[in-house]
């Protein structure tokens, strides 16, 4: 996702055992041949509805951290894709057998807690691009994991429970969201950053994608 030049493609080669870990997780793979259990979805589901609530909060953030009316602009449209989003997600729990009262009434699981309030932390203590750099692992890794799974032999498309997941995140509208996460990264390494900054934003990039990877684990550990 984006050229081998923007600051995306570098966090991401900087990182390869922690990105590895993320995208080809069990889980994103039993997602991509449809032998995920159910109730490790449903869970996953849950648990992502108070996940999105909290990155409506981080691009809200955001539009604070902003010095310019177009990074403004650019964060509160984010945010209120989010927020649309929370629509769609309410009625795709639907779809599960998951009731608005039931979301209303969950607690949040460690790994959402951890990963959601690594994000928000790196926004208050740092500049925009350290927060948008938290978000990165999520906003653009779903959709290099729904491209891979798409095209991966081992995914079963046909009859697979979870094919309107993937087709959501490899679809046009996910996938230019992806990229312009991707456009903007290199926009604020542009204006805020420099060689110098490089280590920290990694270290930031590598953290975040170890919490993905956690919130997928938190998915598998239901059963057990």
């Amino acid at each position: 996702m984006g050229a081998e030049t923007s600051l995306f493609a570098r966090l991401r080669s900087a990182c390869p055992d922690e990105w590895q870990a993320f995208i080809g997780h069990s889980f994103v793979r039993r997602l991509g041949d449809g032998t995920l259990p159910e109730e490790c979805f449903r869970h996953y589901l849950l648990q992502d509805y108070l996940f999105l609530i909290h990155f409506a909060r981080a691009y809200g953030l955001a539009v604070y951290k902003s010095d310019t009316l177009e990074d403004m602009r650019f964060s509160a449209a984010g945010m209120a894709s989010i927020l649309d989003e929370m629509g769609l997600h309410l009625k795709y729990c639907h779809d599960w057998g998951i009731l608005e009262e039931e979301l209303a009434a969950l607690p949040e699981a460690d790994a959402t807690i951890a990963y959601t309030r690594f994000v928000l932390d790196r926004g208050m203590a740092g500049d925009l691009l350290d927060l948008q750099v938290a978000l990165a692992p999520c906003v653009i890794g779903y959709a290099e994991i729904a491209n891979l799974l798409k095209i991966d032999p081992a995914s079963r498309l046909d009859g697979n429970p979870y094919l309107s997941w993937i087709e959501m995140y490899s679809g046009d509208e996910y996938q230019r969201v992806a990229r312009a996460q991707v456009a903007q990264l290199d926009r604020l390494m542009g204006l805020r950053g420099g060689e110098g900054r490089m280590p920290s934003l990694i270290d930031t990039f590598r953290q975040a994608t170890r919490l993905e990877a956690g919130f997928w684990q938190m998915g598998l550990d239901v059963t057990r």
